[in-house]
């Protein structure tokens, strides 16, 4: 049996998998909100008691959303930590391996099916080329995935907190007020669930917005994302439209990086709920306005990952190939 796990600053999923194939079966799957519990033991401790069965767990593997340094990983959104000891404590196994989130997720490129993708771009894919994974939600995550030996390798990055660079006029202005609050302004704090609050402050300026009226914090994204695609306030449909824009440009700067002939994969929370916007040819005129390289990058094939366990599908495989080598 696999044990795989997908950590993120809101929420964290576990799930036991079969080994089956080039995709591995789930047998159950459970989900908790991170922030309710004060470690990743805690979190173990809810899936045993959940599932009510005994495990024996051939191998474990978990993506976080933070940099991974030997054995251990702190999370960038959420206060505590993670390590391969407490893992290997946690699973009853020494098979264990930590992973950042978007490598876990990138795990699962090679095996999403046809109706867990949703194509931007058709592009050509070749196949002796690299592929890429950016992914927005509470934050900013990014992975470069080289082809090595013929296959598919993630590789890990934290390039959600590189510089961001605007492109017009408005998002220097934008800028400005960011880094008058921040110092030094991160793609992360412009492409990210809260980075899309941050553009709702922008555009409003001091003017209050009904969208958020009796609204908690953790849903603002969602709120201003679901007033701007109904089109009920012109304020809110501005925020949206620069972030899709930013989303689309980062997207398009971490494909040139990685040179991604092979796709480049949007995965996420946020990704799926504004697909519409995502659609509507803002995103690709962004990515593709790369100078010189606009031919190269309109040539790469972009797909929306529609999966919301893509993650943990990819910490799965991961698992599944370490029993098997």
């Amino acid at each position: 049996m696999l044990l795989a796990g997908d950590v993120g600053g809101t929420k964290t999923l576990l799930g036991l998998f079969e080994p089956a194939g080039e995709r591995p079966r789930p047998v159950a799957v459970r989900a908790y909100e991170t922030a309710a519990f004060n470690s990743f033991t805690e979190i173990l401790d809810a899936f045993a008691r959940d599932v009510q069965r005994p495990l024996t767990i051939d191998a474990f593997v978990s993506g976080v959303a933070g940099p991974v340094v030997g054995d251990a990983a702190h999370l960038t959104n959420i206060t505590w930590n993670v390590s391969t000891a407490e893992m290997a404590a946690g699973a009853g196994t020494t098979r264990v391996r930590l992973l950042n989130d978007l490598e876990a997720m990138a795990n699962s490129a090679e095996v999403l099916t046809p109706g867990e993708v949703v194509p931007l771009q058709h592009g050509v894919t070749r196949e002796d080329g690299n592929a890429v994974v950016i992914a927005a939600g509470t934050g900013l995550g990014e992975a470069y995935v080289p082809r090595v030996g013929g296959r598919l390798r993630p590789v890990p990055s934290e390039g959600g907190h590189a510089d961001f660079a605007p492109r017009t006029d408005r998002e220097i202005e934008l800028l400005r007020m960011l880094r008058a609050e921040y110092g030094r302004v991160e793609v992360e704090h412009v492409v990210s669930g809260p980075g899309l609050v941050n553009l709702h402050r922008f555009t409003h300026g001091r003017r209050e917005c009904s969208a958020l009226r009796g609204v908690t914090a953790a849903l603002e994204p969602a709120a201003i994302s679901q007033a701007a695609l109904a089109a009920h306030c012109p304020a809110c449909v501005e925020a949206l439209s620069i972030f899709v824009s930013a989303y689309g440009a980062e997207a398009g700067n971490l494909a040139l990086r990685g040179v991604a002939t092979s796709g480049v994969y949007v995965g996420g929370g946020m990704a799926p709920k504004i697909l519409p916007a995502l659609q509507d040819g803002r995103f690709m005129e962004a990515f593709r306005a790369k100078g010189v390289m606009s031919d190269l990058v309109a040539q790469m094939p972009v797909k929306v990952i529609l999966n919301p366990e893509a993650g943990l599908l990819g910490a799965a495989v991961y698992a599944q190939e370490m029993i098997r080598t």
